[in-house]
């Protein structure tokens, strides 16, 4: 196996004016909706990957009770194994929570092979939760990924 050319540390204050502009540039606003429920992925705790000096991937998070959420979950780089990091980072700061989740949309079907691969398990369907995610966040598009019509939040939850 070849060496990680890049390595993960936690997101530093210095950080948050980066990780604005990447949820803008990546993710169309700094917000993020989830379960009905607004996120400012640049206020929460989360990783960056580097590699050199050079941000290759972000993932954020935030802890409520004893369950961890993915917030957001983002690689510049294919197959170097950034998310699988990435991942193993929050699960780790997820200690002593009984599960990690996250939320993906009905259209994003690479992600949903990506996590599964990942030991995620799908634990919920939310039939069109878009509807109400867009009145917290209008800049959701009604299609996406391979023209399909984003309706749908599915949940998938990895036991800790």
């Amino acid at each position: 196996m070849a060496s990680r050319t890049f390595h993960i540390h936690p997101l530093k204050p210095s950080d948050r004016p980066w990780v604005s502009r990447f949820m803008i540039d990546r993710w169309g606003a700094l917000t993020v909706v989830s379960r009905g429920r607004v996120h400012q992925p640049d206020e929460l705790p989360g990783f960056v990957a580097l590699q050199g000096d050079n941000p290759v991937g972000l993932a954020t998070y935030r802890i409520e009770g004893d369950e961890c959420e993915l917030v957001t979950i983002d690689s510049l780089v294919e197959g170097m194994g950034i998310g699988t990091a990435l991942i193993e980072a929050v699960r780790q700061a997820a200690e002593g929570c009984r599960r990690l989740w996250l939320i993906t949309t009905n259209d994003n079907t690479p992600a949903l092979r990506f996590y599964q691969k990942r030991g995620f398990t799908l634990a919920a369907l939310h039939r069109n939760a878009l509807e109400q995610s867009r009145k917290l966040k209008p800049e959701i598009p009604l299609i996406g990924m391979d023209g399909i019509p984003i309706r749908d939040e599915i949940e998938l939850e990895m036991l800790l």
